[in-house]
């Protein structure tokens, strides 16, 4: 009696086994559908790319644009003021760094974008072309025309 009732203790947990590894595979199976979709993928790579694309924005802002901003105001960009505070100081040429990176970001994005749409504006354009103009009608359909004409001519006459 001792041996039916721990087959039946090990059917159940082969049981709750299996059900359990079949819950892990679909969530493993969704996770898989989700992070191999289109737009996580997209977002992924344009987020690495966005992390490159700084750098270079950064790169010529500290290299090109605060020299010129320096040489035009008689400033000089990487300023700071010092506080009261023994060894505080204010960063604003920092901060200006950021803010010029932060508009040439913008700017670039802004013409990245506007391609985009118009390149997507082209293909609605030829989807919408193609849907204004009608097919040609068939043999069929033209034989099936003139016979209509024809009998409501007769129906007329008579």
């Amino acid at each position: 009696m001792q041996k039916i009732l721990m087959a039946d203790d090990n059917n159940k947990a082969k049981e709750f086994a299996a059900a359990g590894a079949e819950k892990a595979g679909g969530f493993l199976k969704e996770f898989k559908e989700f992070a191999l979709k289109g737009n996580v993928m997209d977002m992924a790579i344009g987020v690495i790319i966005g992390g490159a694309f700084q750098d270079i924005v950064t790169a010529l802002t500290e290299n090109f644009i605060n020299p010129i901003i320096g040489c035009i105001g008689g400033t000089e960009v990487k300023g700071r003021i010092p506080l009261p505070v023994e060894g505080q100081y204010i960063n604003y040429g920092a901060f200006l760094t950021a803010v010029i990176n932060f508009i040439i970001m913008a700017f670039v994005l802004f013409l990245l974008m506007k391609g985009v749409h118009s390149i997507m504006e082209l293909g609605k354009k030829k989807e919408a072309e193609a849907a204004e103009t009608p097919p040609e009608p068939t043999k069929e359909e033209v034989l099936l025309t003139e016979i209509r004409d024809l009998l409501a001519e007769q129906a007329k006459k008579s």
